[in-house]
């Protein structure tokens, strides 16, 4: 699982496993937010990830986009979820990039995680 620091509360990875958690919680991370559609090819179930998460301490948010038509509705879905979210936050769908473009657009509507 490779793991990219957009900035000191929020990173991104490409689908992680129930089986990560543990190691993502041990890196410090407070919240996982999943942007993977469970329909999506080769997508992992959120709710075993969201299980595992639980049971680690760590909050969970499912967030899915579709990748490449974020809409307006998941900006703001994310948003929420980032305003609210203890920190540091790791967000993942399948490589990380629908993830750090929410975060873009989050932030370029003047709202953060922090």
């Amino acid at each position: 699982m490779e793991i990219r620091q957009i900035d000191d509360d929020f990173a991104v990875a490409g689908q992680i496993t129930a089986a990560d958690v543990a190691a993502i919680a041990g890196q410090g991370f407070k919240t996982l937010i999943s942007n993977r559609p469970d329909a999506e090819e080769g997508a992992v179930a959120h709710d075993g990830i969201r299980e595992a998460a639980q049971a680690a301490g760590l909050a969970f948010h499912y967030i899915p986009v579709i990748s490449g038509q974020i809409t307006r509705d998941n900006v703001t879905d994310m948003a929420a979820a980032m305003s609210g979210a203890s920190l540091p936050i790791l967000a993942y769908c399948r490589s990380g990039a629908r993830c750090a473009n929410l975060y873009g657009f989050v932030k370029s509507m003047g709202n953060s995680a922090s």
